[in-house]
């Protein structure tokens, strides 16, 4: 019996010695995991490789640096849109890859125009925002831009019955060609005294004419093309200020080439950047809304447009 008992015992410790063994070589044939996090703070990146089963790892930055560090982290010389990948590989040689962009203190105008070096860029997209942001107002064309009016989420269609002017997009490129599409209803947003001047005819919906505004048949140019001016001072024709002119100093401004525009057409078609994000862009755009003194300008529109994803 105890002679039994101890062969018992060998068979079960050598049965699991070999099933140790099949486990450790069954894993060793499991390619690796991999992943990247990373955190930005100004031109410098901080990654984290998310891998399984990997004992070395290798980094391209996309600016031509490298590194075989677990956990880098990366200093880039200049700002912009950076193509990152990892390769991790186990004591097998068997290797997995991840990839990511990373966008790196990025300037107003690469925020404005997208990602040119993603697959199949087509420019960046932008429409207006029915949510509108506590910024968005009905203003004065005055130095300060004095409140007319706030404007509540969809107010131009709830209150208007202009929804329509949420649905045209403006598409910016990173080399500077611009293209606008007015939907199928063939019309933009515009000033009701600068559409009754130059286009009375085209006038389709007079919703806000209370307050000026309507939209108006336009053909969108082709071939357009917008300037980006990073600081300025702006002069505009305007019914305040001195002269009739108002300065904003030291402003960022988009300009368009022919009869194009962003947002608001009207006599003044050169609009004030207050503020673009990855996601979301705030503009001044200019109306004529007294007919006794047009073309100066009498009111701003203050916008929020979206990207549109």
């Amino acid at each position: 019996m105890r002679k039994q008992l101890l062969l018992l015992c060998f068979a079960f410790v050598v049965g699991m010695m070999l099933f140790q063994s099949c486990k450790k070589e069954a894993a060793s044939t499991v390619p690796p995991q991999v992943g990247i996090f990373y955190s930005i703070v100004e031109k410098q990146v901080a990654f984290t490789s998310l891998t399984l089963r990997a004992t070395t790892w290798s980094w391209d930055f996309g600016d031509g640096s490298k590194s075989t560090e677990m956990s880098p982290v990366h200093v880039y010389k200049d700002g912009g849109y950076y193509k990152v990948k990892l390769i991790g590989a186990n004591a097998q040689g068997d290797t997995a890859s991840a990839k990511a962009t990373v966008a790196v203190a990025l300037t107003p105008y690469a925020l404005l125009t997208g990602d040119y070096t993603a697959a199949g860029y087509a420019g960046k997209k932008w429409k207006l925002s029915s949510g509108h942001s506590t910024y968005d107002k009905f203003a004065n064309s005055d130095a300060t831009f004095s409140t007319v009016a706030a404007l509540s989420a969809g107010v131009f269609g709830t209150a208007l019955g202009m929804g329509e002017v949420y649905d045209d997009t403006y598409t910016f490129y990173f080399n500077g060609k611009y293209e606008h599409d007015v939907k199928a209803d063939g019309a933009a947003f515009a000033g009701l005294v600068y559409a009754s001047v130059t286009n009375a005819a085209g006038i389709k919906n007079m919703g806000g004419k209370g307050y000026g505004l309507c939209t108006c048949k336009y053909t969108p140019q082709t071939g357009a093309t917008f300037t980006y001016v990073a600081n300025e001072d702006f002069k505009v024709p305007s019914v305040y200020g001195s002269g009739g002119v108002v300065t904003y100093a030291g402003v960022s401004t988009l300009d368009f080439s022919g009869t194009e525009f962003v947002g608001f057409m009207d006599f003044q078609r050169k609009v004030i950047v207050q503020e673009v994000t990855d996601n979301t862009m705030r503009l001044v755009m200019f109306a004529a809304l007294s007919a006794s003194n047009a073309p100066k300008n009498s009111h701003a529109l203050i916008l929020t447009f979206e990207a549109v994803k």
